[in-house]
């Protein structure tokens, strides 16, 4: 499952980061003078201002601010696509403590603009790990700021939403990196799909027997999701976000995957288009977060960007049709409208809810009732995250097998 070529590396000239670099060899990182750490400063769009020590890459990050509530797996976190063009805040406080393993990485490389913690821990104790934290992000060129107040700046961005911002260990004039930090484009309106996943088609085969073909659909695709599809006997094939309904269809799909992914689902119009030829052709789909959102929009709904999203592995969700709760993990900053959904109208018929977010009564899963097709907002491959959710690959499964 790690023939995945270019999925996931970043592209030059996102203007993620600026002057990221590392410092010293030996993946020391930022380093001021005698080896004290480097000073480091965190700024909002609005002002307000966190000091602390930088680690990992020397630079100029910018990103929109968002705080994940996992206590741990902060390394599948770093690699998830989804967080493309985000600084991530960890809300609990001690980050790195078991190291990194390259068995852990959910793409090819760091995929975070920079990475906000408490504490760092400068040593790792697992017999599995490989480097540290600060050596991933400095030999990444990402840029980390440590010794914040987390949870100070999670409270703000609760009650003010998810906002601009800038780590920087190279800019000391804080008024103007505000100014920069202003000056980035909002994540609203942006499809960052195009910078992440496969540049061209890549085949995995099925562990064991292979049941099915499935087509997945990279719009930023986690390696976790492959491989429970591959568990299940599905040799999957998987192809950039942007490819043409009429191209996955030659490839006669028993089933098609539509991954998660960064940005705004509203502006991944050819996504779109290309879901509606593939409903229309009566393929079975399944979608998770981004995935969820095209499917979602696909079909006649609509979405919207959330306060300061969903980020974290213990988010409660209601499956409606079995009464049950799960606990799942989350990492999105949009939703579908769940009043939008259509009722019977719609060019595929009648759309329900299937799963709600407990925390906040938002969207979380939707099925189609007149063609094969479902999906849910939050990770069911839970990595990081409880195993709750699983079960909806085999559902997958299931409705290829009544094709």
């Amino acid at each position: 499952m790690r023939a995945r070529g270019a999925c996931g590396a970043r592209p030059e000239g996102e203007g993620q980061r600026v002057r990221a670099s590392a410092s010293e060899p030996g993946g020391r990182g930022s380093r001021g003078l005698m080896g004290e750490p480097a000073r480091a400063v965190l700024v909002l769009e609005d002002g307000t201002t966190f000091h602390g020590e930088g680690f990992g890459a020397a630079g100029t990050a910018f990103g929109e601010v968002v705080f994940n509530t996992a206590m741990s797996g902060y390394q599948e976190v770093l690699t998830d696509p989804s967080y493309r063009r985000q600084l991530v805040a960890m809300t609990y406080p001690h980050q790195g403590s078991y190291g990194i393993t390259a068995d852990d990485d959910e793409a090819d490389g760091v995929q975070v603009a920079g990475f906000v913690v408490r504490s760092v821990a400068r040593r790792a104790s697992n017999h599995r790990s490989v480097r540290s934290l600060p050596d991933l992000l400095t030999e990444s060129g990402v840029v980390g700021i440590t010794e914040v107040d987390t949870r100070r700046l999670t409270r703000h961005l609760r009650d003010r939403g998810a906002l601009r911002g800038a780590i920087s260990t190279a800019q000391v004039d804080v008024d103007a990196l505000v100014a920069d930090v202003r000056a980035q484009p909002k994540m609203a309106g942006a499809d960052l799909t195009s910078g992440v996943g496969v540049r061209a088609a890549v085949t995995l085969p099925a562990a064991g027997e292979r049941r099915f073909r499935v087509v997945a659909c990279d719009y930023g695709c986690k390696r976790s999701q492959l491989r429970l599809l591959a568990a299940r006997g599905c040799e999957v094939v998987l192809v950039p976000g942007a490819t043409p309904a009429a191209q996955v269809l030659a490839m006669e799909p028993d089933g098609v995957f539509l991954s998660n992914g960064p940005g705004d689902p509203s502006a991944v119009g050819h996504a779109v288009a290309a879901i509606r030829a593939l409903l229309t052709a009566g393929v079975p789909t399944f979608g998770i977060c981004l995935g969820h959102q095209l499917l979602g929009l696909a079909v006649g709904a609509r979405t919207y960007k959330l306060r300061f999203g969903h980020h974290g592995v213990n988010h409660p969700v209601r499956n409606v049709a079995r009464g049950t709760v799960e606990i799942a993990s989350h990492n999105h900053g949009f939703a579908v409208d769940t009043g939008s959904l259509p009722g019977g109208e719609g060019p595929f018929g009648r759309v329900i809810e299937t799963h709600v977010n407990l925390n906040d009564g938002t969207n979380a899963g939707l099925r189609c009732l007149d063609v094969p097709a479902f999906s849910v907002q939050y990770h069911p491959e839970s990595a990081p995250g409880p195993h709750d959710s699983r079960y909806l690959f085999a559902d997958f499964v299931t409705l290829m097998e009544g094709r």
